[in-house]
């Protein structure tokens, strides 16, 4: 079936993990006869969680699209994991919605996730409800969350449920605001009960607060409601709906997933208030000339289509797409806007949790997916070619934890490659670097819970085990004084012998890192057909450095006389000459090891200032600066060495409840102080020895 924009919802639910999200879906499944039974994450069996390594775990790892029908309205659920380290799944949802239920629990309060989710929609300015969940369970205060929303945002936050609670605080009905009527679940069926008296002020005194935050939607409403004139049904809805949409209200619901109370209800005010795609998501698009303009959300339009997400498995792969102009039909031809080439879609499917339907068209706003298309990635912009545009990517964090990846069998390297090659599909938000210097496969994720899952992935679906090791810190040493010695190499074997004599001056060269070589030979004393032998040599060793065996730089080293044998004398034989000059000299050219030192910038609420200066001390940091933020938090600016950084992705998230981020960037090399420089050379000495 096919819906017109007008009577489509896309929603995003968004909040802190074990807030209740995914069994909040489930609920509104069930409600609307999309699934027979409701399943329980502790048991595996949910319609969003169906991942074998979520069952495992029992949480979201990654957004799953759940579509239901209520009322002639197309309502695509977006459930988001809750877990900080899969943010990059949050940001494919959002992308995707047009509008967010950001879920809290009643045990819980305002939590850290509730305000990073607050947060992700204010930057995109994002209507939104918040649904407080678990409000029949034990230590639930339904009263204590709402007021604790009421302080924090303050008079936007608008009850459209008032709760029933009996003398313990559990939540046993509840009462709709704009229609004064009440409600309890009876056998998972919702049943209407009388309005007990003792909240007829409540209704009352909510009543008037929608009805005034009504009035401040336009000039009409007001004078009405100045005139003591009551608003109709209509208008009412009309104003709540305007109020949603520019943000000068948030609604707020309340119920329990378990027993559906509340659900109904939810799904009224989703297809009453929240907006329809095309007074969503404002978006940007750049057209073929790299001109910007905003692009306009029209069923009338020519077909575009953009790939929010991508899912990579042993069947094949599933690009799913936002329709956001016209409409899409298998088999038809599409540019992709980022490679210029026209792609044929394959077939057309809905995904509810992981049973698809296939689908003969999918009409603009709304959401599904397009089997086989093997050039799409996550971010491409689909369209026709009379209209080629870029809609803007999605804004992926930093990866900023990163770890080596060996294989537990040797040989399977290429085989762990590909496995994440795959998986990177998927999830555009960790990166997979081959370092050259230091030999190590290096994946950079989120945190250690992201980088846990890829790796059971990696076991799962290519059946190939991996190890984890901490990333080896890329150092440098160098000289700090000029020394100059000899070598010489001499070497007699039946015939002809080997014969090359070289004195070389190793002194330091700060302005440039790559070793520079010279000559000053006089009289032909080493003839000049060997001075790239000589050169070759050196090159060589200054890959191996005397105090670690790091590489050497800021090294000049000039060639300013030797001996040569008219028949002994032989390019290789300079080359082991100029090589064992500089075994001879580096020792006693006061060698030193240079460290990595990174900028690092960490955004954390004010609150955390004195912990995170106090710990960037301890890992050797020097605070260059700090700036405030518009939203009351600060940004420290500090270089640190790379060698302190390994576990500063989750020691952060320890010292600020998950609430601080950070990026970290290499600015150059530094003096190694001598504490430090001991220990790494034990390192690398024990490396040496494995």
């Amino acid at each position: 079936m096919s819906y017109s924009v007008q009577n489509i919802r896309n929603v995003c639910l968004l909040g802190h993990s074990g807030s209740g999200k995914t069994a909040l879906a489930e609920s509104l499944l069930f409600m609307t006869d999309a699934i027979a039974r409701m399943g329980r994450a502790a048991d595996g069996n949910t319609v969003c969680d169906f991942d074998p390594e979520e069952t495992r775990r029992q949480i979201s790892l990654s957004t799953a699209v759940a579509p239901l029908d209520f009322k002639g309205c197309r309502i695509n659920l977006l459930d988001t994991p809750g877990a900080f380290d899969f943010s990059g799944e949050v940001m494919e949802a959002l992308r995707a919605a047009d509008a967010a239920i950001i879920v809290c629990s009643a045990k819980d309060g305002i939590s850290v996730g509730l305000e990073k989710a607050w947060k992700y929609c204010e930057e995109r300015n994002m209507p939104r409800f918040i649904y407080i969940s678990k409000t029949d369970e034990d230590n639930s205060d339904y009263n204590a969350t709402f007021d604790a929303l009421r302080e924090r945002f303050g008079k936007k936050i608008a009850p459209v449920v008032v709760p029933i609670w009996d003398e313990n605080k559990k939540v046993t009905g509840i009462i709709d605001v704009l229609n004064k009527r009440a409600y309890e679940m009876q056998d998972l069926k919702r049943v209407e009960i009388e309005v007990p008296a003792d909240k007829e002020d409540v209704i009352t005194e909510f009543n008037d607060a929608l009805k005034e935050s009504v009035a401040e939607t336009s000039e009409e409403f007001m004078d009405k409601f100045f005139e003591g004139e009551d608003f109709t049904y209509a208008e009412m809805i009309y104003g709540l709906r305007q109020g949603v949409r520019d943000l000068s209200l948030f609604p707020v619901l309340c119920g329990s997933a378990v027993n559906c109370m509340g659900s109904l209800m939810l799904m009224d005010y989703i297809s009453d208030l929240l907006p329809n795609p095309m007074e969503g998501n404002y978006h940007k698009a750049t057209r073929a000339d790299g001109e910007t303009e905003e692009f306009v959300v029209s069923p009338g339009g020519v077909p575009t289509a953009f790939v929010f997400k991508t899912v990579s498995d042993q069947y094949g792969k599933f690009s799913f797409v936002k329709v956001l102009s016209g409409v899409i039909t298998p088999d038809m031809p599409l540019v992709n806007s980022r490679t210029g080439a026209t792609e044929k879609l394959g077939r057309l499917y809905t995904m509810c949790g992981k049973k698809t339907a296939e689908v003969k068209e999918l009409s603009c706003g709304d959401i599904g997916v397009i089997a086989k298309m093997e050039k799409v990635k996550t971010g491409d912009t689909l369209c026709d070619q009379r209209k080629v545009v870029a809609l803007k990517n999605i804004p992926f964090a930093e990866p900023c934890y990163s770890v080596a990846i060996v294989p537990k069998t040797r040989g399977q390297e290429d085989k762990i490659a590909q496995g994440l090659n795959r998986l990177n599909e998927e999830d555009p938000s960790f990166s997979v670097v081959m370092n050259a210097e230091t030999h190590q496969m290096v994946l950079s994720g989120a945190g250690d819970m992201h980088i846990d899952v890829l790796v059971s992935k990696l076991k799962t679906r290519f059946n190939v085990e991996a190890e984890l090791k901490p990333v080896r810190v890329p150092y440098r040493e160098k000289i700090r004084k000029t020394v100059q010695k000899q070598g010489r190499h001499k070497k007699q074997t039946g015939g002809s012998g080997q014969f090359g004599d070289v004195w070389i001056r190793f002194e330091p060269n700060f302005e440039q890192e790559e070793m520079v070589f010279a000559e000053e030979i006089f009289g032909g004393s080493v003839p000049k057909n060997f001075f790239p032998a000589v050169e070759k040599g050196l090159r060589e060793a200054c890959v191996h450095g005397p105090l670690a065996g790091y590489p050497v730089v800021n090294l000049k080293a000039v060639l300013y006389d030797g001996s040569y044998h008219p028949v002994d004398s032989s390019e290789i034989a300079f080359k082991t000459a100029a090589q064992l000059a500089y075994k001879a000299a580096m020792p006693e050219g006061n060698p030193v090891l240079l460290e990595p030192v990174g900028e690092l910038k960490v955004t954390v609420p004010d609150s955390y200032m004195g912990d995170i200066i106090g710990d960037l001390n301890k890992r050797r940091g020097r605070v260059m600066g700090m700036d405030p933020t518009d939203d009351g938090s600060q940004v420290i600016s500090a270089e640190v060495p790379m060698a302190e950084m390994g576990s500063y992705a989750i020691d952060l998230r320890a010292m600020t409840q998950s609430r601080g981020s950070f990026t970290f960037h290499f600015v150059r090399y530094e003096d190694c102080p001598a504490p430090a420089q001991e220990k790494a050379i034990a390192e690398a000495k024990a490396l040496a020895e494995q």
